[in-house]
C-alpha cells in the first residue's frame, strides 16, 4: 500500500471499522459464546444502520433534490465495508495468528476471547466478515452518489506515517517493557498491569508496519484506553497530529484517553481561533438569548487539546477585567454591542457578573483545584493597538450599530474600546476590535490586514484567529 487510496466515503465523528468494533466489546458484557459475540457486531452495524446521513435533504422535493444532485441512493460503503476492510487486511496478511490474536485481547480488552471458544484469531475475524457481507446495504435519502469535499479526505500513503506510527507504539513498548523487568525484580505476581504487554505491543507493531498504519494506529489507542495509560500532553498532541493526517475527528483520539493535562493557564494561548469575551460576543446571532445557557457552552467548549476548564478560564478573566475596571455601564453595555451586534438585551455590569457565575460554576466541574487569578495586563503592545483604534475611528464615526432595534451610536463603541486598550488589557481591547470591524462592516486594506496578523502573533493568538476579518480586505 505505498499509492493512494480512495477518499473515505463516510465521515465518521468517532471510531469505526475493527477498533470501533473493539470499543463495542470494552464497553459492553462478555459474551457467553459465539453467537453472542456475534450479536454485538450486529448490533453495532444495527447502531450504523439508525444514525443520520450527513447532509440529509429529506425536506426537499424530488425534482429538487434531482437538480443538486441528491437522491436515494445506496451505501455502499458504509461503517460494514469500514469494518470488512480492516478485518481482510488482518486476514489476508503475514501476520503469525498469535499476534493478530494478541492485537485482538489488546484492543477488545480479553472479555471476548475466540481461542477460549474453539477458534484461531483468522477464523473469528472471517465470522465478522461474513456478518458484514450478509447485510444489505441501507438506502441513504440525501446522499450525494459521489463523496463531496469534506468527506473526501484522501487517506496518506502508508510510506508517509507508517515509521511515525511504529515510533510512537515503539516508545510505549520500551516503557512497558522496562515496567515488567521492575515487576518481576520486586517479585510480584504478573498480572493486568497499566500497560499493555510487551508481546502485544510487539504485535501493533506488526499490524502498523506491516499491514495498515492507519489500523495500527487506531488499534493501538483502544489497547491505551483499555489499560488506562496515561498520556502525557505532548504525546498527546502527537496523536492528534497523526488523526489529522488520516483524517480522523478529534473525537476518535480522545474520547476514552487518559491524558495528563497541564495545569490552567489563562497566558497559554493554545485556543486555535478566538477566545475569552471577545469569542462569547461573537457567538451572539439573531435567535441568540443573553442566558446562562448559552453563556455555558461558550464557557463549556474548551478547544481540542487545551485542559479541561481552560475556556471557562479565560472568559472569567476577561470579565474580572471588565468587573474590575472604571469602565462605566453604559460603556460595557456599548461595548459588548459593538462586538456581538446585539444591542439592547445586556445590562452592563449585572450581564458580566452572569458571565462569571456561569464560568465559577463550569470550573468547579470540570477543574476544583483551579484558583481563578486575573494576570497582569501585557501592556506592550498597547500604543500599537491605540494607533488602529484610532486610526478606524473616522471611517465609523457616522455608522450606527444596528440601527433599526435599538440603535448604538459607533462612537461610543470605539470609545469603550478605547478605554479597553488604554486602561483594562491591550490583548482583549484588539480582540474586541476584531469583532467591532466585522459587526460594522468596516473595509480593510490589505496593509491593516497584515498588520492586525502581525499583532495577533505577537499576542499569541490561534493560526485561524485574525482571519475572521479577512473577508473584510477590498479587492484590488
Amino acid at each position: 500500500m505505498t499509492g493512494r487510496q480512495e477518499p473515505y466515503y463516510v465521515d465518521h465523528d468517532a471510531d469505526f471499522g475493527l477498533s470501533g468494533l473493539t470499543e463495542a466489546f470494552t464497553l459492553s458484557p462478555a459474551p457467553e459464546n459465539t453467537g453472542a459475540a456475534l450479536g454485538l457486531v450486529t448490533a453495532k452495524l444495527d447502531a450504523y444502520d439508525r444514525e443520520c446521513p450527513v447532509g440529509s435533504v429529506d425536506h426537499l422535493g424530488a425534482d429538487e433534490r434531482s437538480i443538486l444532485g441528491y437522491d436515494t441512493s445506496h451505501d455502499d460503503w458504509g461503517y460494514a465495508e469500514e469494518l470488512r476492510e480492516d478485518v481482510r487486511g488482518l486476514v489476508e496478511s503475514p501476520l503469525a495468528d498469535e499476534a493478530i490474536q494478541a492485537v485482538w485481547r489488546a484492543a477488545a480488552g480479553g472479555g471476548w476471547d475466540p481461542a477460549a471458544h474453539g477458534m484461531s484469531a483468522r477464523d473469528w475475524l472471517r465470522r465478522i466478515d461474513e456478518t458484514c457481507a450478509a447485510r444489505r446495504p441501507r438506502k441513504v435519502p440525501g446522499r450525494r452518489p459521489a463523496p463531496s469535499s469534506w468527506w473526501g479526505v484522501w487517506r496518506p500513503a502508508a510510506d508517509e506515517v507508517r515509521d511515525d506510527v511504529v515510533a510512537e507504539i515503539a516508545e510505549i513498548a520500551e516503557i512497558a517493557e522496562i515496567a515488567e523487568i521492575v515487576e518481576m525484580r520486586s517479585c510480584r505476581e504478573r498480572s493486568a498491569g497499566p500497560l499493555p504487554s510487551p508481546d502485544s505491543l510487539s504485535a501493533l507493531e506488526e499490524v502498523a508496519a506491516r499491514v495498515d498504519p492507519d489500523l495500527g494506529f487506531r488499534l493501538f489507542l483502544r489497547a491505551l484506553k483499555v489499560h488506562s495509560v496515561r498520556i502525557e500532553k505532548a504525546r498527546y498532541d502527537r496523536f492528534q497530529a497523526l488523526g489529522e493526517r488520516f483524517g480522523h475527528p478529534a473525537a476518535l483520539i480522545d474520547f476514552g484517553l487518559d491524558i495528563a493535562w497541564p495545569p490552567i493557564d489563562t497566558a497559554r494561548r493554545d485556543a486555535t481561533w478566538d477566545f475569552g469575551f471577545s469569542h462569547l460576543a461573537g457567538q451572539a446571532h439573531q435567535d441568540w438569548c443573553e442566558s446562562r445557557e448559552e453563556i455555558r457552552k461558550t464557557a463549556a467548549g474548551d478547544d481540542i487539546g487545551q485542559t479541561p476548564g481552560s475556556a471557562a478560564a479565560v472568559l472569567l478573566e476577561d470579565t474580572l477585567r471588565l468587573l474590575r475596571s472604571a469602565l462605566p455601564d453604559a460603556a460595557v453595555t456599548a461595548l459588548w454591542a459593538g462586538a456581538s451586534d446585539r444591542p439592547g438585551t445586556t445590562d452592563g455590569r449585572d450581564w458580566l457578573r452572569l458571565i462569571a457565575d456561569v464560568c465559577r460554576e463550569r470550573l468547579r466541574e470540570a477543574a476544583p483545584a483551579y484558583t481563578p487569578v486575573v494576570a497582569p495586563a501585557r501592556t506592550e503592545l498597547a500604543d500599537t493597538v491605540l494607533r488602529e483604534v484610532r486610526g478606524t475611528a473616522p471611517a465609523v464615526a457616522d455608522k450606527v450599530v444596528s440601527p433599526h432595534w435599538h440603535p448604538v451610536p459607533a462612537t461610543d463603541v470605539m470609545d469603550a474600546l478605547e478605554h479597553v486598550v488604554t486602561r483594562i488589557d491591550p490583548d482583549l481591547g484588539f480582540r474586541l476590535f476584531l469583532r467591532v470591524l466585522s459587526t460594522l462592516s468596516v473595509p480593510l486594506t490589505r496593509e491593516q490586514y497584515d498588520r492586525y496578523k502581525a499583532i495577533g502573533e505577537r499576542f499569541g493568538y490561534g493560526e485561524y484567529h485574525v482571519s475572521d476579518v479577512d473577508h473584510l480586505i477590498e479587492a484590488g
